[in-house]
């Protein structure tokens, strides 16, 4: 089974494609425009192992909100279609990913409920070229299109080592979430549909 996808979105402030493949080896080629967001989102790659290329041109010239927020949306989205049904996923995962000062906890559920808990506590308006309020408004975007409950919270008093072990946290949640469970028929629900 191949477990991958790809999927643009066009719209009058933003210009998206995402190719990923999550059996891969973490390898990525990320270009938005927006230099920090390009780094969480290498680091994301990296950690949970899913080859990642995104390319996004974006209304820089206004502010790096619709570019953040629309690569947050396909990128989930491309995900949601990689998973297929979903079936004979492990369905959860959890990480804690300290960085220096600074300690992130994710929690996942990638079961189609989309839902975020996000409490990251920023103390400056931006990182790089990043705002820091659309980080946690990306990570919300990206659980919604993707179709995971999502629960991240760090503590710190640097924000860049809040940011990135927040993405890293996520990534090794992620990757064992989306694991194949050798013994599980179907998916992961007494339900026995999503």
């Amino acid at each position: 089974m191949t477990r991958t996808a790809s999927l643009d979105r066009v719209t009058l402030e933003t210009k998206v494609t995402v190719e990923l493949e999550l059996d891969g080896t973490g390898t990525s080629s990320i270009s938005t425009g927006v230099g920090f967001f390009d780094h969480l989102l290498t680091s994301l790659s990296h950690h949970s192992l899913i080859d990642v290329t995104i390319d996004t041109e974006g209304d820089l010239h206004i502010d790096d909100h619709h570019t953040v927020e629309d690569t947050a949306l396909v990128l989930g989205g491309a995900l949601a279609a990689a998973l297929g049904t979903r079936a004979g996923l492990a369905r959860y995962g959890d990480a804690s990913v300290p960085m220096d000062e600074a300690l992130a906890r994710c929690a996942l559920d990638v079961g189609g409920r989309p839902y975020s808990v996000i409490d990251l506590p920023f103390g400056t308006e931006r990182i790089g070229n990043l705002t820091t309020q659309n980080i946690p408004h990306a990570l919300a975007a990206f659980a919604r299109t993707a179709g995971f409950t999502l629960h991240l919270s760090a503590v710190g008093a640097n924000d860049h080592h809040v940011a990135e072990a927040t993405f890293k946290a996520l990534a090794r949640a992620l990757r064992s979430a989306i694991s194949i469970d050798p013994r599980r028929e179907g998916v992961a629900s007494t339900k026995g549909v999503w």
